[in-house]
């Protein structure tokens, strides 16, 4: 028996993805064509032996979030529950805090995935992996290969090339370490349970003797249930036997800004070829012009001239003019594209409308095409004091004029814009 926890963090997290995250808690977010943890919950349930999904986070339980899990476990046949954290207890703390409900049934094993990473999910060759070591405790982490450079902003691996047990780990070490890198996704048997808590008894001892010695402590008792994965636990397992990297040459990236989040679509929507094939929209006489992968929502309304991709999600109830061109972008639910609008590397919010012979265009932050290790860089929103190109993110109901150009810009939530803007966050 299995099961699998999706990390999936809360509110206070993910500010590099609003104004987006305003509206819905970021691992709900579409991300070509169905909610970002969706892909999680899809690749669990491909595990043999999967009993339960746990999502834990701190998001308030809301409507959205509710509703998602009912669809979900319609969907998948699978019971799926959400544990809520009191407070942010980081990416071991959580797991630990719900220990017996993850435990509850006695499952052999059971992988974490964090929600904010796209993958194609080797999950059953990780389990296939690890019963090919025998050691029926140890402990396997998905590694890829990174370039130098980047390396240094992930978690850093350095494994013995025969056995790949672990044998150092730091996490965004300040001078090269390693080229394979952590993806937030692992396989734990119930034994990570007795090394958590080996931290929590030794932080908190610390904590009670800094209190005996008059040190300043408030909240002592929070602090001491906040442990993190990677800096407190694997970088102490490392060198002891107990952990193992598997690594995969599958596709991988974080999803911590929306410029990624097209990216991480583009990335989906190329394996629907083989795993979905109905999610992606066929040329058809009748109707768009398809060019590459193109998700539609069966409600959405395109004019028969529009030309839409490659690597475009068009979501529920869509409206799309005629002569609309599309491309690299995420359009969300309810929107409107009148007449002749050019739409590019773009995310266009909810109910947003945007006028007949309009522009909105971004610059994309893809990866380096020819370095195959490039990762997708995780730009600051300002860089000497201007806005960092990057995509053109409309929040939700928002509306742009005709005949105006919207470029590398961000505007906020129910704003209604009178002229053309560039490099400008609009408030």
């Amino acid at each position: 028996m299995l099961k699998a926890v999706i990390l999936i963090g809360g509110p206070q997290k993910g500010t590099r993805f609003r104004p987006l995250s305003f509206e819905v808690p970021k691992p709900l977010f579409p991300v070509a064509g169905v909610p970002m943890i969706q892909h999680h919950i899809e690749a669990c349930t491909k595990v043999p032996s999967m009993k339960e999904i746990v999502l834990v986070g701190f998001y308030q339980p809301n409507e959205a979030l509710s509703r998602f899990l009912v669809s979900a476990q319609q969907e998948f046949k699978i019971p799926i529950r959400y544990l809520q954290e009191y407070a942010a207890l980081g990416t071991g703390g959580g797991i630990y805090h719900f220990r017996d409900q993850i435990l509850s049934g006695s499952p052999e094993a059971f992988f974490v995935l964090n929600a904010d990473v796209c993958s194609e999910f080797p999950l059953p060759e990780m389990l296939a992996f690890q019963q090919q070591r025998g050691d029926p405790h140890s402990f396997v982490m998905l590694g890829t290969t990174a370039n130098r450079k980047q390396s240094l902003n992930y978690g850093c691996i350095v494994a013995n090339m025969e056995t790949c047990e672990v044998l150092h780990y730091v996490e965004k070490p300040s001078t090269f370490v390693s080229e394979i890198i952590n993806c937030g996704i692992y396989l734990f048997t119930p034994a990570i349970f007795q090394h958590i808590g080996e931290v929590f008894q030794r932080t908190q001892q610390e904590l009670l003797l800094g209190a005996c010695l008059g040190e300043e402590s408030p909240n002592g008792w929070q602090r001491a249930e906040v442990i993190r994965l990677e800096q407190d636990i694997f970088t102490a397992l490392a060198g002891r036997g107990k952990l193992y990297v598997y690594k995969t040459d599958g596709f991988w990236s974080q999803i911590k800004s929306a410029g990624s989040a097209i990216y991480a679509s583009r990335l989906y929507l190329s394996q629907y070829s083989q795993c979905h094939p109905e999610r992606l929209a066929p040329n058809s006489p009748e109707g768009p012009t398809i060019r590459g992968n193109v998700y539609l929502h069966p409600t959405a309304s395109i004019d028969r001239s529009a030309v839409l991709g490659p690597n475009v999600s068009i979501g529920k109830g869509v409206m799309v003019g005629a002569g609309v061109r599309v491309r690299e972008s995420i359009i969300l639910h309810g929107a409107s594209l009148q007449d002749h609008t050019c739409v590019l590397n773009s995310i266009v919010g909810w109910d947003s409308t945007i006028g007949r012979w309009a522009r909105v265009e971004g610059t994309p932050s893809d990866p380096n095409p020819n370095d195959p290790y490039a990762k997708i860089d995780s730009e600051t929103l300002f860089r000497d004091g201007r806005l960092t190109p990057s995509i053109t993110i409309l929040g939700c109901n928002v509306t742009i004029p005709a005949e105006v150009v919207i470029l590398n810009s961000i505007v906020l939530p129910h704003k209604e814009l009178s002229r053309s803007f560039k490099n400008q966050i609009i408030l």
